[in-house]
């Protein structure tokens, strides 16, 4: 494939490499040199040193005369999902609301003119698009997208949608630009987005703003239904304020996080009682701590949590009280099960608290 940057700084090889996972799609998950060369526009030799790197690296295996990617590739994605921490706030809220409905419900954010899923509680169903995370969908026939566009200045998301879509589907519902200017300004005045059967036949959906805590939005929540199983009067009669009430906790939650600055600190540091100082609160996946002055009228009391625990430890550091956390609990789950949780991602903050942010009780999600 031609160069596509003329930047000094551009590295064309980390770009082929890409080229070469890409060419990969589910209806072909098997392919041979010459396809897979064929597919990301390179030649044979080339694309031949780049299969041999990435099956050394574990990303890719010979199978029946060709080659496959590994569930090793799932790592590059879901690298950027982990890191966000916005799947460890909303997974227990979307459980609640899928429970509910007995529908499935995604978040999405805007990649180019399209949407990308990043995140996804599934009810399994029949439907025209597979959905699953990292597929993309073109934004403005999607309720995620609309709401993700609305969010833009207007002139901004005109900009946007100029872009060609990614995605490889053409849309049932293709408007001009004043029917796209009409659809954005009524999401922005009532804040949720509506779609019906625009993307394809089948396909019903609601969306709402998720937000940080400045009141930007960050990404999109939605319901999904089957056209012909449900209305749309129940759609937004009956799933809508789900919706709405549960991307209000996911935001709440996601802004708590977002005023706990987080500082890592070594295990080795916490066994030897450094762990906590004065008005410190564990938080993070690997025994991070983070500064939340504790209220001057009281001790200082700390929150700890080893990586794993389900439930923080409350410790106390009056005056010649030892500041130390206590042995790491056991795993909880096995396998696939094995849940990591984290005080501030996963637990549902409540108040009120004698640590600004932090809550004396967690519920499970």
């Amino acid at each position: 494939m031609a160069r596509r940057d003329s930047s000094p700084d551009f590295i064309e090889a980390i770009a082929r490499g890409l080229d070469v996972i890409r060419a990969f799609h589910p209806r072909q998950p098997v392919m041979s040199l010459t396809a897979v060369a064929t597919a990301a526009g390179l030649a044979r030799p080339t694309a031949r040193r780049i299969l041999l790197t990435l099956e050394q690296l574990g990303y890719v295996r010979t199978a029946d005369g060709g080659f496959e990617l590994t569930p090793r590739v799932l790592d590059l994605g879901m690298s950027y999902v982990l890191s966000r921490g916005l799947w460890e706030v909303a997974r227990p809220h979307m459980d609640k609301l899928v429970a509910r409905t007995h529908e499935s419900s995604s978040i999405a954010q805007l990649d180019g003119s399209d949407i990308v899923y990043v995140a996804r509680v599934a009810v399994p169903k029949i439907i025209a698009l597979a959905v699953t995370i990292g597929t993309r969908f073109p934004a403005m026939q999607t309720s995620l997208g609309k709401v993700l566009l609305a969010a833009l200045p207007p002139g901004e998301a005109e900009r946007v949608l100029v872009e060609p879509s990614r995605s490889g589907i053409t849309p049932r519902w293709q408007p001009d630009a004043e029917e796209r200017a009409a659809a954005l300004r009524e999401v922005r005045a009532r804040g949720w987005a509506l779609t019906d059967q625009e993307l394809a036949p089948g396909i019903r959906s609601v969306a709402a703003p998720l937000r940080d805590g400045d009141g930007r939005t960050i990404a999109a929540l939605n319901v999904t239904v089957h056209a012909a199983e449900t209305p749309v009067e129940v759609l937004t009669g009956e799933y809508l304020p789900w919706l709405l009430q549960t991307a209000g906790a996911i935001s709440a939650d996601w802004a708590a996080c977002q005023r706990v600055s987080q500082v890592t600190i070594t295990r080795a540091a916490a066994l030897s009682g450094r762990a906590a100082g004065p008005g410190l609160v564990g938080v993070g996946l690997d025994a991070a701590v983070s500064p939340v002055p504790a209220p001057a009228e009281e001790p200082a009391r700390h929150l700890f949590r080893w990586p794993g625990a389900s439930r923080p430890n409350r410790l106390d550091s009056r005056p010649g009280s030892a500041v130390s956390p206590p042995p790491p609990p056991r795993s909880v789950g096995q396998g696939s099960d094995r849940r990591t949780e984290s005080l501030c991602y996963m637990g549902k903050l409540s108040s009120p608290s004698p640590l600004p942010g932090i809550s004396d009780d967690l519920e499970r999600g």
